[in-house]
């Protein structure tokens, strides 16, 4: 509650009880089987104010992500008192002054990002000695040298002007710090022997490296032949107990009830993996429940497993979150909040008209979803199926990108990734056709399209009835 009240929430997302017995059911907060927390995650919320020092009770915290907010101050330094903190994401806030020297006292930390924000000061000595950590970034700051030879295997720093127009520079990720680079230029010219020794030593190391990668991809090859068939959750209708951070694991038979036994009357939607069908749960919770054709069938396992963990990557306010799911030998069911306005495709067609106001915030809001995905989240993620019926509107006609059932994952350094071509026709960019090769310029190009429908009012793939014309919206609109 102490963290709750340095903040200012203005859409009161964090709308915990301070009577609740259990912090455990709070939005936000994500617990163990113990009932300690472990992970509090409230990125792109709109959350000012400051972070409070309390936090630094948590003693079971692993994860902190407050991302992609306002909040400002500085970084408490009693972060450094919790030993199983293992990610910490702080970036893209208005934090100032320095970094905390206690954060080095975090043997378990992985992960650490600061960029983004108005931290000045030299990293500290001591983070040298952070050799657990693989991830640091703290670009984009006004930081100044010395930088200490950290051990991370990938460490940013471009952005600090105070460190980038010094000799060393920054000029991209895992900078060679100036206290290494200046040792290396003390060092004599090597002598003949020592140089042929090194040069064969290191083709003799590379060669090496080299055979086992092809040992270990040969294994990866092996081991996925013989396991694809294998079941994303082993579980069954009667023994669904799963701990996937705030996702509930329902009953099967508590989500006929919800649907009425997944009557007609229900049906809200329909995909190619299954239909989507409106439910109440229990304690009145409106919800959208969608249900895979053949859970059994290979697609159909694949849609799923993907939907889970795309979803629970991402989290931010223009995605669709994922309340949980459900899995017995012969379904595969995913439970979302139901989205009152329906999609962007329904609405297009629906009265009253949508007004320019509210076009403009639908797009701005897809765009928003969709820059998270690309650019916020690591690695990031294609959605590839961007158009209007895949974008939700709440009740307050904000715009939800929703259906990751043919999302990938892209590390950031890769331009692209090559698959079968998936989507929808109208949708997809020609390159992709052509190449089969996706990345997120294949998102911007349906993107594109859905400002089309959007401004439009039309179709992708249908415009002109009254004359009885059909075709390609971008051809007609060219």
């Amino acid at each position: 509650m102490g963290i709750k009240n340095s903040l200012v929430d203005p859409h009161n997302v964090l709308n915990w009880d301070e009577h609740a017995v259990d912090p455990c059911s709070w939005a936000m907060v994500t617990c163990s089987t113990d009932n300690f927390v472990t992970s509090l995650g409230a990125p792109s919320q709109r959350l000012s104010g400051t972070l409070s020092p309390s936090i630094g009770n948590l003693t079971n915290l692993q994860s902190l992500l407050l991302q992609d907010n306002d909040i400002s101050g500085h970084i408490p330094s009693e972060l450094g008192r919790l030993p199983k903190l293992k990610t910490i994401d702080l970036s893209s806030n208005n934090f100032s002054g320095q970094i905390p020297g206690a954060l080095s006292n975090l043997n378990s930390l992985q992960y650490l990002r600061l960029n983004n924000n108005s931290l000045d000061g030299a990293i500290p000595a001591s983070f040298v000695n952070m050799t657990q950590l693989n991830f640091l970034d703290l670009s984009y700051n006004d930081l100044s040298a010395p930088v200490p030879p950290v051990h991370a295997k990938t460490f940013n720093i471009v952005g600090n002007p105070l460190i980038c127009g010094t000799e060393h520079g920054c000029a991209g990720t895992t900078p060679v710090p100036q206290s290494l680079a200046l040792n290396y230029s003390q060092n004599s010219q090597p002598s003949g022997n020592n140089k042929s020794h090194k040069i064969a030593l290191a083709f003799g190391s590379s060669l090496g490296c080299i055979c086992l990668l092809v040992l270990g991809f040969g294994f990866i090859l092996w081991w996925r032949q013989r396991h694809n068939q294998q079941i994303f959750f082993d579980v069954n209708e009667h023994n669904e107990e799963l701990n996937l951070g705030n996702l509930r694991s329902f009953q099967f038979k508590e989500l006929q009830v919800a649907t009425n036994n997944f009557s007609s009357k229900n049906l809200i939607g329909k995909g190619g993996f299954g239909n989507v069908y409106k439910g109440y749960l229990q304690d009145g919770t409106v919800v959208a429940v969608k249900r895979l054709k053949d859970g059994n069938a290979i697609g159909g396992e694949i849609q799923f497993q993907t939907e889970v963990e795309m979803i629970s990557l991402a989290v931010h306010r223009n995605l669709l979150r994922l309340y949980g799911f459900c899995m017995t030998t012969t379904e595969r069911l995913l439970v979302y909040p139901y989205m009152s306005n329906g999609s962007v495709a329904t609405r297009l067609k629906a009265k009253p008209v949508l007004d320019w106001g509210t076009r403009k915030r639908i797009a701005i809001g897809a765009a928003r979803g969709l820059l998270y995905l690309h650019e916020q989240c690591d690695p990031k993620i294609i959605h590839r199926d961007v158009k209007a019926a895949n974008i939700l509107l709440d009740d307050y006609c904000e715009a939800v990108v929703g259906d990751f059932g043919l999302a990938k994952l892209l590390d950031h350094q890769d331009s692209h990734v090559t698959t079968a071509v998936r989507g929808t026709v109208g949708h997809i960019a020609p390159e992709y056709l052509s190449t089969g090769q996706s990345s997120e310029k294949t998102d911007v190009f349906g993107f594109g399209i859905l400002l089309l429908e959007l401004i439009s009012g039309l179709r992708a793939l249908e415009f002109g009835k009254s004359t009885n014309q059909k075709g390609a919206l971008l051809d007609w609109v060219s």
